[in-house]
C-alpha cells in the first residue's frame, strides 16, 4: 500500500482490513466500497456481506485499496521484499540503511537494524493513509523464541513511537507457535496488541484466545490446498470445505465461551468460501473476488451469528496447556505442516531482503 506523491504511490502488496473497535464482535458497515455514495438497498453479494461482516480488501493495487476504503493494513517479509525493490521506495530504503549504519559498525548488524527500520518507515507511511492500524511482522526466525519475539515487538513499537506513531495504531504480527502466542500474552501486558498469523489449527486458535490476542487470521485457502493435495480431489462443496469448517468451528467456540479475540478469515480461493463465512468478524478478500461478489446479485444468507453460536458449538471449553497444545499440533498434520511451511517461506524472504539491503550498504 502506498502514500500518494501528488496522486498515488505504491507500498507493494498488502493485506488490508477493517477491525471493529473494543469488544464489538460484529458490526454493520455502510456500503462505502464499489458503490460509494449509493443509497439503494444492497443487492450485490458484496453489499450484503458488508451488512454482517467487516469486509477486508486483500490487495497491492492502491486504486483498488482506495476503492474499498481500507482502514487498516498489514505487511510481511514477502510483501516488504517486493515493495523495497520498487523505485518509489528508494528514499525509505536509503533512510533505513542510514539508520542501520548509525546503530552499528558491523555490516551484519547494520542490515538487521535496517530491516526493522524499513518495516517501521513503511508502516508510518501507511498510517498516513489508513486511520486505524498497521500490522508489522516479527522476524519469522524468532518464531520459537518467546523472549526474542517479545524483545523484537517492543523494539518495533519503540521505533514507531520515536517517529511519532502511538503504539495504539500498531499490531505486532507473530506466527502462531506456542512461543509466539506466549510472546503475544507478554506484549499485551505492555499495552501492545498482536495479530497472530499462520493460523491453521484449532489448538492454535484456543491458545491465542486464552492469551487474549487481539486478532487471529485462519488461512482458509491454504487449509483447502492441503486437503486437496492430501485427498487427491479437485475441490469441495462450500459447507464441506475444510478451511470453512475450521473457521466456523473457531468462531462458534470463541463466541460460545466468551473469548473477545477477533476472527479474520483469510486466503480465499473462491467466492463460495467467502459466502459460507458470511457473518464472520472480518474477511480479507482479494480484488478479483471482490469484483465477483459485486457482480453477483444472488441472496446471501448469514452463516455465522454470535447469537446462534452456543447451539452450533460442539466443543467444550478447553484449558490449553503447552503439553496439550504440542500434542494436538502433533496430531494435526495439516496445521503442523502448513505452519512450518509458512515460517520457512517468511524466513527465506526475510533473508532475501537482508541480502538485498546488504548489497546497498
Amino acid at each position: 500500500m502506498g502514500v500518494a506523491s501528488g496522486g498515488e504511490q505504491r507500498y507493494g502488496a498488502l493485506i488490508i482490513y477493517y477491525n471493529p473497535f473494543g469488544k464489538t464482535l460484529r458490526m454493520t458497515i455502510p456500503n462505502q466500497g464499489l458503490n460509494s455514495g449509493s443509497a439503494k438497498t444492497p443487492t450485490a453479494v458484496l453489499d450484503q456481506l458488508r451488512t454482517m461482516t467487516t469486509v477486508v480488501a486483500d490487495s497491492g493495487d492502491i486504486a483498488a485499496i482506495r476503492e474499498h476504503t481500507p482502514t487498516d493494513a498489514t505487511t510481511n517479509p514477502s510483501l516488504l521484499l517486493n515493495a523495497a525493490q520498487q523505485p518509489q521506495y528508494a528514499a525509505l530504503v536509503d533512510d533505513a540503511l542510514a539508520y542501520g549504519k548509525s546503530k552499528a559498525d558491523d555490516a551484519e548488524a547494520q542490515v538487521g537494524f535496517a530491516v526493522d527500520r524499513l518495516f517501521v518507515l513503511i508502516g508510518r507511511e501507511i498510517l498516513k493513509i489508513v486511520p486505524r492500524y498497521v500490522s508489522t511482522e516479527v522476524d519469522a526466525r524468532l518464531s520459537f523464541d518467546t523472549a526474542a519475539t517479545v524483545a523484537k515487538g517492543r523494539s518495533l513499537i519503540e521505533q514507531y513511537e520515536e517517529l511519532g506513531v502511538n503504539r495504539d495504531r500498531v499490531l505486532i504480527k507473530i506466527a502462531s507457535t506456542w512461543e509466539g502466542i506466549e510472546a503475544a500474552r507478554e506484549l499485551k501486558a505492555d499495552g501492545i496488541r498482536c495479530n497472530l498469523t499462520l493460523m491453521f489449527g484449532f489448538a492454535q486458535a484456543v491458545a491465542a484466545a486464552q492469551a487474549g490476542v487481539y486478532l487471529i487470521s485462519p488461512f482458509v485457502g491454504r487449509i483447502l490446498d492441503w486437503y486437496k493435495a492430501k485427498e487427491g480431489v479437485d475441490g469441495y462443496a462450500a459447507d464441506e470445505d475444510p478451511g470453512v469448517i475450521s473457521v466456523r468451528r473457531i468462531y462458534n467456540y470463541y463466541k460460545t465461551h466468551g473469548h473477545e479475540t477477533l476472527v479474520m478469515g483469510a486466503s480465499f480461493r473462491n467466492t463460495e468460501e467467502i459466502k459460507a463465512l458470511a457473518g464472520c468478524d472480518l474477511l480479507t478478500i482479494a480484488p478479483k473476488l471482490l469484483t465477483e461478489l459485486q457482480g453477483d446479485e444472488s441472496n446471501l444468507p448469514q452463516q455465522l451469528d454470535a447469537a446462534l453460536s452456543a447451539e452450533r458449538c460442539t466443543d467444550e471449553a478447553v484449558e490449553m496447556t503447552e503439553q496439550r497444545f504440542r500434542w494436538l499440533m502433533n496430531e494435526d498434520a495439516m496445521a503442523t505442516e502448513k505452519l512450518a511451511e509458512g515460517i520457512r517461506n517468511f524466513a527465506a524472504d526475510g533473508v532475501r531482503l537482508e541480502q538485498w539491503l546488504a548489497e546497498r550498504l
